[in-house]
């Protein structure tokens, strides 16, 4: 099978070409993972590929408890996704504990 002038992103299952024996070869970018790309998918389909990119970390959120164990959290933008077989984004979002000390939280608590 070929996949010349028939590349897809992602998994779709409607992007595949006749293959050998008459199965069925893909074209999308998840075929690397399954392992059932047509044989010229990786000079047709992977000069294409464009990898994820991310802006910088946001800053950190206040703790969710006044007083006592809470949490932070904080995330970033895609400003480039991923397209036809590309590297993945990297995680988003991030969270670390925190202790809330609050000025009107007691020593006790």
């Amino acid at each position: 099978g070929s996949c010349r002038h028939r590349c897809c992103p992602g998994r779709n299952n409607a992007c595949w070409a006749p293959g050998a024996r008459r199965a069925r070869c893909y074209c999308d970018s998840y075929c690397q993972r399954t392992g059932d790309c047509c044989q010229d998918y990786p000079t047709s389909c992977r000069r294409a590929a464009v990898g994820c990119a991310v802006g910088p970390w946001g800053p950190w959120s206040g703790c969710s408890s006044r007083c006592g164990a809470g949490s932070r959290a904080r995330s970033r933008q895609v400003t480039v996704p991923p397209r036809h077989g590309g590297d993945p984004c990297p995680e988003l979002k991030q969270r670390r504990g925190c202790l809330g000390q609050h000025p009107t939280c007691g020593p006790a608590q």
